[in-house]
């Protein structure tokens, strides 16, 4: 008699080396993480973030939180004008990196600063305060250029100066125009007038340590000089940038 054929087995499936399976599972998160940012963009393209990662700190630190999400259109267009003066005179021309001030902080780098300083825009500043932590990392830096081309893509300028005015900080546990005017004047954002909008665009940089409501000599100047520079920047009427 012939031999009997072999039984038939399914076929086996390849086993994977430990690299190869670290490395699909680094495919997935890197893609889960991707799909992620993409669609949080999206939510945050029309609905308010909740909080941030600087807020969170604030309340570890016993700051408090306040904060009082308030529509682009009741925020004072000489706001608008004093944070594009003080913080981003470029805002309306670029798509969210101004080169010549990153050139400009590199060449300090050459010459022997130790510090990348210099060169955010609100657009940076934007995407670093709603999706990343506040450090000075590289890798930070890598993902804040990511969130800012997302941004500037899918929210757009108007979009992008109305989360900016609602989330940075100006000063300890005070989120947004609404709660600074609030609490530094006793008046809405709407209301502010030349020199109080000044006033809260020259603390931006270090609202932990410089008051709008009790300004020292250099804040004043600070404020004084914003206020000349915002008579260049854009009107700020129906639309931040009028053209984008």
């Amino acid at each position: 008699m012939p031999p009997a054929d072999p039984p038939t087995t399914a076929k086996s499936r390849p086993r994977w080396s430990l690299p190869g399976r670290l490395w699909r599972w680094g495919l997935r998160i890197g893609a889960g993480c991707f799909a992620f940012s993409i669609l949080l963009t999206v939510i945050y393209q029309s609905l308010p973030p909740p909080i941030t990662i600087l807020m969170i700190e604030g309340l570890i630190d016993g700051h408090g939180l306040h904060k009082d999400w308030t529509p682009i259109e009741r925020i004072s267009p000489d706001l608008i004008r004093s944070v594009i003066a003080a913080e981003d005179a470029h805002f309306c021309e670029h798509h969210g990196f101004d080169w010549t001030s990153i050139q400009a902080a590199w060449d300090k780098i050459e010459a022997g600063s130790s510090r990348l300083r210099g060169g955010s825009t609100i657009s940076n500043q934007t995407a670093k305060n709603v999706f990343l932590w506040p450090s000075r990392t590289w890798v930070r830096k890598g993902l804040e250029a990511y969130f800012t081309l997302l941004i500037e893509f899918v929210w757009g300028k108007q979009r992008i100066m109305e989360v900016y005015l609602n989330v940075i900080e100006f000063g300890p546990g005070i989120y947004g125009a609404e709660a600074a005017s609030q609490r530094f004047f006793k008046k809405s954002a709407a209301e502010l007038s030349r020199y109080q909008a000044a006033l809260l665009a020259s603390v931006l940089p270090n609202p932990d340590e410089w008051s709008a409501a009790n300004p020292g000599a250099y804040v004043k100047k600070r404020a004084n000089t914003i206020m000349t520079r915002a008579l260049d920047a854009p009107d700020a009427g129906a639309a931040v940038c009028p053209a984008k």
